[in-house]
């Protein structure tokens, strides 16, 4: 199983290089109990906030809560927005909303491209965590203010 979702990921990426579509994704930051919860995948190496592109037809906040709980099993109760960010390296057009819930239930069950969920002290993040997420992360734990805006 883990190989199909490496392969599938792979022709993602020359099907991005090739047509470089404008993609529209949300990330969720889930804390509680000043921890933080994070996914690893089965095709990335590397530990990231759940989250997604967006389907058909769906809102931000219907994206939000689907990956959450496609990907950690969580359901969400209030969420909140922190900012929306762009990235164009790697010859891409990606839009990233990122929203916040510190209140929800987590009930085990993800779905397949996900190889661990686990909680992680605020102070205390595993070294392979995505650059840009652990900045997200790390401003949070410290008090700051999160950009609204901008690129990552």
């Amino acid at each position: 199983m883990k190989m199909h979702f490496r392969l599938l990921y792979v022709g993602f990426k020359i099907y991005c290089f090739i047509f470089r579509p404008v993609r529209m994704g949300v990330r969720v930051v889930m804390i509680q109990y000043d921890k933080v919860w994070l996914v690893r995948h089965t095709y990335l190496p590397g530990w990231f906030l759940p989250g997604g592109g967006l389907k058909r037809k769906e809102t931000l906040e219907q994206a939000a809560r689907r990956e959450a709980f496609e990907e950690t099993g969580a359901e969400l109760r209030e969420i909140t927005l922190i900012g929306a960010y762009s990235n164009f390296k790697e010859w891409k057009t990606d839009h990233t909303i990122v929203f916040l819930c510190k209140d929800f239930n987590i009930n085990g069950k993800t779905d397949g491209e996900i190889a661990e969920v686990r909680a992680f002290p605020l102070n205390t993040l595993p070294a392979n965590v995505f650059s840009v997420h652990r900045r997200l992360i790390e401003n949070y734990a410290q008090g700051k203010e999160q950009p609204l805006f901008g690129e990552w």
